[in-house]
């Protein structure tokens, strides 16, 4: 191991003494370190640690120790190299096919091909490929693990390869949890042990993945975050994260939130204020008396978020509530005492008496101040509060689509049309779904859906048949401390019955509506709507049939269920009627925070965690069904439609120079990764549908753009596939056209 700054010292550890980098011991050489903001402290640390005079230099290291506020500090570059790297399946396939290819180039060119393995940890949870085809049912869950193994069989098959071919690479079968829940409540472990150099070594927990929301992680004190797939695959290959020293901006959290006031509502009014101040390709950092107030899946859950912020991190730094966690999610022991005695010695351990960083600006937000909201209908940042929804929503039918309207004719506006005994019009809520890593990691708020689902069906509530349900936790546990509180009983009475554990309606894997409904909004022009315990509600992105889609707390989603509309004002108009006739309101069924605090701890135990995740890596009958072929190389089959060889070793593109060259496409504000290259469905009119056909594949088994990223020729023809993409060079169309140049 590297020690060119003499800072080396020794650790006990529970499997004995281990090597660290003392960042107090650095601060003799360069003073004024302890003013530093904590994530930068992190990115520090490896540069020490990794400082080689080649990847990483002397120089790269004192320009970071000595980073103050200003261009002289903000802006420095260098490689940062993350302790591991985290991957979903649906950027994960693409990446283990990258390494495949290069194991048959290096076979090839007559070296051995086993030589090629990520270099660090990579973990891989598929978790994005269940959708909801199936929901309302206590069969559904059942039901859609069977279709979601029928579908992805060829994936599972390559993944099963990958995983007994390459070292250093795990994968978390399908079933268990969603990506970032399972990083938060398994994989994390916020201090590393492992050799390094021939050394065993301590040094923090830290990542990169292939999912914008990668950022969750930073909720636990851990720094990471979302990058692209080459990133991911050079720091899997053991290159450094090109990186500039980072602007931090410092979020000062003060107070404590009002009764009635969910993390969900925090969380959307960070994202509007932070939006607003413009912090995109910033760090944001948290401090102040209110992180005491906030539980770690308070912070979580707003760290999930900094996409839609704009940040590449929203970090909380590790403190009291980071060890209440590790031992409340089941840790080991001996690991939580590492990580107290680690962080402490580092000055990586933030209390109420440790000096406030420095920053390169700062902001104040009052918890205090947050009220009830929801977000949308077409972006994440635009936060509606709850007494506004109403009006919002019906200001919205008519105002022009640049100011996030629908431009509805004045003859529109009555729309109705008639489906069984119920009348749709427009706000008619059509899905309505507890989902998303957002807000599923966090039991205050599942609980609290549990809650008002059970007050709700003791008062005789049923939510409308054209409401389709869904409830997606983030992992077991989650199902298992519903099931202890009583809770899944209720949510099951009003359809909210498990469908599967995976990112699925924010993703867009929300499958089909009732058909009599999708034909009704497709023939009268609905603007229907759904409601999302999400993160993310682009046009386009969570159903073709909704086109007005709004964030929310998983209570509210049930509460917006029992609705059935989104053009209601909860404090005045009542949800329904009771066995009695009378009115049923949101305040007779909204649980009190001392209700769902009894019921967190009633329900949530440590052996919970560690039962889960016991076999995390195992998976059930399902995938151990899967047939995988077996060694170094993958068989790859030319007539696949799911995974193809990379093109990269085949193909020798020279690039010369260009001349003539005409704009393709012209976007507005807010055009996102999901407008360029889509996850979800794909459409029977688009290249990618007439590409699939073509080769065979029958409309019902397109399966989505995610789960085909490992064929690049699908990919290629989803380019600008959205089906709400606007080009400006086509005015009043939709979907991925374009004007033809010259003609």
């Amino acid at each position: 191991m590297n020690d060119r700054f003499g800072v080396r010292k020794t650790i006990e550890t529970a499997a004995g003494p281990a090597a660290y980098y003392d960042l107090r011991a650095l601060e003799e050489r360069f003073p004024g370190m302890a003013r530093l903001p904590y994530s930068v402290r992190i990115l520090l640390e490896a540069l020490v640690r990794n400082c080689d005079g080649r990847l990483v230099t002397e120089e790269q290291v004192e320009a970071l120790a000595t980073w103050k506020p200003g261009p002289a500090s903000e802006g420095s570059e260098f490689g940062f190299m993350p302790a591991r790297v985290l991957l979903q399946d649906f950027t994960g396939v693409p990446a283990i096919a990258d390494l495949a290819a290069m194991r048959d180039a290096v076979g090839a060119a007559g070296g051995d091909p086993a030589r090629v393995n990520p270099l660090i940890p990579v973990d891989l949870v598929i978790d994005h490929s269940v959708q909801v085809d199936a929901s309302g049912s206590p069969d559904a869950f059942a039901e859609n693990i069977r279709r979601e193994f029928a579908r992805n069989k060829e994936r599972y098959a390559f993944l099963r390869w990958g995983q007994q071919a390459f070292r250093n690479l795990r994968v978390v079968p399908p079933g268990t949890g969603i990506v970032h829940q399972v990083n938060l409540e398994h994989l994390a472990t916020v201090v590393r042990v492992a050799e390094t150099g021939g050394e065993r070594a301590v040094f923090p927990d830290s990542l990169v993945g292939t999912d914008s929301h990668t950022t969750m992680i930073n909720g636990l004190g851990v720094l990471g975050w979302g990058v692209g797939g080459i990133e991911a695959e050079a720091a899997m290959l053991g290159q450094p994260i090109a990186m500039s020293a980072p602007q931090v901006v410092g979020v000062e959290l003060r107070g404590r939130l009002r009764e009635g006031v969910t993390a969900t509502d925090l969380v959307l009014a960070v994202t509007e204020r932070l939006r607003k101040h413009g912090v995109v390709e910033k760090f944001v950092e948290f401090f102040g008396d209110g992180l005491d107030a906030l539980q770690l899946a308070d912070r979580a859950t707003i760290a999930n978020m900094a996409p839609e912020y704009g940040a590449t991190v929203g970090f909380f730094p590790a403190d009291e509530e980071t060890l209440r966690y590790l031992r409340q999610t089941g840790r080991d022991a001996a690991l939580v005492d590492l990580a107290e005695r680690y962080l402490k010695a580092q000055g990586l351990f933030r209390s109420a008496s440790t000096p406030v960083p420095s920053f390169s600006e700062t902001l104040t937000i009052d918890l205090a101040t947050v009220e009830p909201s929801l977000a949308g209908p077409k972006r994440p940042q635009d936060r509606v509060p709850l007494s506004r929804m109403k009006d919002a929503f019906l200001t919205g039918l008519a105002a022009p689509v640049k100011d996030r309207g629908y431009g509805l004719a004045p003859d529109a506006l009555g729309a109705e049309a008639r489906v069984g005994d119920a009348t749709l019009r427009h706000g008619a809520v059509v899905i309505a779904a507890i989902t998303s890593c957002t807000n599923t990691s966090n039991p205050s708020v599942m609980l609290a859906a549990g809650l008002l689902a059970k007050k709700a069906v003791e008062r005789g509530l049923t939510v409308p048949k054209h409401v389709k349900t869904s409830l997606a936790p983030g992992s077991k546990a989650v199902t298992r401390y519903l099931e202890t509180a009583g809770l899944l009983g209720p949510l099951s009475a009003l359809r909210f019955d498990l469908v599967g554990y995976g990112c699925t309606t924010c993703i867009g894997n929300s499958g089909p509506i009732d058909p009599a409904v999708a034909e009704a909004i497709e023939d009268k022009g609905l603007v229907a709507a759904a409601v999302l315990s999400g993160n993310r509600n682009f046009e386009g992105r969570v159903h073709a049939s909704t086109r007005a889609n709004y964030l929310a707390s998983p209570p509210l989603v049930v509460a917006y269920a029992l609705a059935g509309r989104v053009d209601i004002d909860l404090a005045t108009e009542p949800l329904g009627t009771d066995r009695d006739g009378k009115p049923v309101f949101l305040k007779d069924v909204w649980p009190t925070d001392g209700e769902v605090a009894a019921a967190i701890g009633a329900s949530l135990r440590p052996e919970t965690f560690r039962e889960q995740y016991a076999d995390a890596f195992k998976g059930g009958k399902e995938w151990a069904g899967v047939a995988a072929p077996t060694g170094d190389r993958y068989a790859w089959d030319p007539a696949s439609t799911y995974i193809r060889r990379p093109p990269f070793f085949e193909e020798a593109v020279l690039a010369g120079d260009f001349h003539g060259a005409r704009c393709l496409a012209l976007f507005g504000d807010s055009v996102t990764t999901d407008h360029i290259s889509p996850a979800g469905t794909i459409s029977t009119k688009s290249p990618a549908a007439k590409y699939l056909v073509e080769r065979g594949v029958a409309p019902a088994d397109f399966n989505s753009y995610g789960a085909r990223r490992g064929n690049h020729e699908v990919m290629m023809r989803g380019t600008f596939a959205n089906t709400r993409l606007k080009n400006l060079l086509v005015p009043g169309s939709e979907g991925n056209v374009t004007a033809h140049q010259p003609s």
